[in-house]
């Protein structure tokens, strides 16, 4: 793991951040808890661009960055004292805090009106080699966009996919580019006299006419003569190479938490897995310094979703994409021992015949096996509490958003376009009834007065998802004293089955009520503790699964 050359700056940011032990006591609540915004985003020096080898990757997080069996995987460290994940240059707080409309969740990042507002296009450099081209191009605004073609036999399938999970990931929360799907014509490139092409022979040269001509003939154009692309708006700042998913970037004095240890990116992998990101590794992620070299700072991104739902990007997805990753020994150790009599279901699965669609199932898909192409530290560090906070986000996808956001991808076949909602639906709810039965389904908790007495009221998720029909709900209230943690119970323990617990009355600073959702509860997995400030105008302040 990378050792942290922590500067001065970056241990002022710690204690003003993370710390629970400040000057004047030792405390578990603070006066601005729970924050809402971590200060991630001060000046620093322009950190130096590096580059992530590929191979190394796989190799390190196959083998060396895998947790241990005697490591004890310790809680989320960068959020709040409500377990939520705070603002920062990782993430933004979207779907996770309120239900975005239709209309946000199909504009997704993108800032601009019209894709096509500012053709002709002037084409700058151009990529040749492998299996699809790509063009780097400049509007007449003079915004610069990275396009990206489908791979020959399966028009749509990776400019749909990605502008699908493009829109996806950034409701979930995260930077990502502005993705646009537009439909390139032979007429809208004009060739730039600075233009450049490598060609077969290794020569950097000036791109022709003819050479257009020729890219063209490879790739998908349909009966209207347009070609489906994917133009990505090139991201502002200066780039610094990808971000990996342990450890700290040293050159960065705000990057403070270690990433194996960040809740948004342990919880990624459910999202991951619901849209078959299988491609979720370092190389497909991007600092990008933002603000003038010694005042700005790093921001983080994700990027390149064309490995997404049934795209390869280059290719329909394999099928053991999702299912096995690059290297495991142990499949490949049975295959061996039974001279190969014990085979993978995952290469018995079969798939409808959609080339827009790729290779997605809902049917054969278990969320809890679902594998990236090799380990991500982050995410194998996942824990119940981790899987809930990215549950509760997916549970707020009704079908109808799911649907429209599938249509931004303009699928020509609607029997396609539905399919991948279906499929996309039935892999959601299979998620959902995997993980909320993991921790304590109680949410959305909120103060609400009948009369002059104030009540703690929340939602139960398993019965708002129809998981669950009723729950009785055991509870117990504590006065607490924030400067020892010590807790002194105020009554018995009491039941009820509604979602909404009376608040003893008293003049007692920090309150705390255990919460056991007694129906649907294994053990101790169920049990909540909530944490409210004030008695007279009470404010929940923490929350603990």
């Amino acid at each position: 793991m990378e050792l942290r050359r922590a500067s001065i700056g970056a241990l002022l940011i710690t204690v003003i951040f993370s710390a629970s032990f400040l000057a004047g006591g030792q405390v578990k609540f603070r006066a601005d808890d729970p924050l809402k915004d971590d200060p991630d985003r001060n000046p620093v020096p322009l950190p130096q661009e590096r580059e992530l080898s590929q191979i190394y990757d796989l190799v390190e997080n196959t083998w060396i960055m895998r947790p241990q069996k005697e490591e004890e995987v310790p809680e989320a460290q960068n959020i709040d004292t409500l377990g939520e994940v705070p603002d920062s240059s990782w993430y933004t707080n979207r779907m996770s805090k309120r239900v975005m409309s239709i209309e946000e969740l199909v504009r997704g990042p993108d800032q601009l009106s019209e894709s096509d507002e500012y053709r002709p296009w002037t084409l700058i450099s151009v990529k040749t080699q492998g299996v699809t081209p790509g063009f780097t191009v400049r509007n007449a605004r003079g915004d610069v966009f990275f396009v990206k073609f489908d791979p020959p036999g399966n028009p749509q399938m990776s400019t749909s996919g990605e502008v699908i999970a493009t829109k996806f990931f950034h409701a979930f929360g995260y930077n990502v580019p502005e993705n646009y799907l537009t439909f390139l014509q032979y007429k809208d490139l004009e060739i730039s006299p600075d233009a450049r092409l490598t060609d077969e022979n290794g020569i950097v040269r000036p791109v022709g006419q003819k050479d257009l001509e020729k890219i063209f003939e490879r790739i998908y154009q349909g009966p209207d003569g347009k070609t489906p692309t994917v133009a990505s708006l090139r991201i502002s700042g200066i780039p610094l190479g990808p971000f990996r998913y342990y450890g700290t970037r040293p050159d960065d004095p705000n990057d403070i938490f270690p990433h194996e240890h960040r809740r948004e990116l342990r919880g990624l992998r459910l999202f991951a897995a619901w849209l078959n990101h299988d491609d979720s590794r370092s190389i497909n992620s991007l600092d990008m310094y933002q603000g003038e070299p010694g005042a700005g700072y790093v921001k983080h991104y994700l990027i390149d979703f064309g490995s997404c739902l049934g795209s390869g990007s280059i290719k329909v997805q394999s099928r053991r994409a999702g299912n096995e990753y690059m290297i495991e020994f142990m499949p490949i150790f049975k295959a061996g021992i039974s001279l190969g009599i014990w085979d993978r279901a995952w290469r018995h699965v079969k798939y409808p015949d959609y080339p827009s669609i790729g290779r997605f199932e809902g049917d054969f898909f278990q969320p809890e096996r679902w594998r990236p192409e090799y380990p991500n530290p982050a995410f194998e560090r996942m824990q119940p509490v981790d899987a809930f906070w990215a549950v509760r986000i997916i549970l707020r996808f009704t079908d109808e958003m799911v649907r429209a956001i599938v249509k931004t991808g303009e699928l020509s076949n609607p029997e396609a376009e539905d399919y991948l909602a279906r499929t996309l639906i039935k892999r959601r709810d299979k998620i959902i009834r995997h993980y909320l039965p993991q921790t304590s389904p109680l949410d959305e908790f909120g103060v609400v007065s009948d009369s002059d007495t104030p009540s703690l009221s929340f939602v139960n998720l398993m019965l708002s998802s129809g998981m669950a029909e009723s729950d009785l709900y055991e509870y117990e209230w504590f006065q607490y004293d924030n400067s020892t943690g010590t807790l002194t119970n105020l009554a018995e323990t009491s039941a009820t089955d509604q979602t909404r617990i009376p608040i003893p009355p008293g003049n007692r600073e920090y309150l705390m009520v255990r919460i056991h959702s007694n129906r649907i509860s294994e053990g101790d997995k169920h049990k909540i503790d909530v944490y409210l400030r004030n008695q007279a105008n009470p404010q929940i302040v923490g929350i603990e699964r």
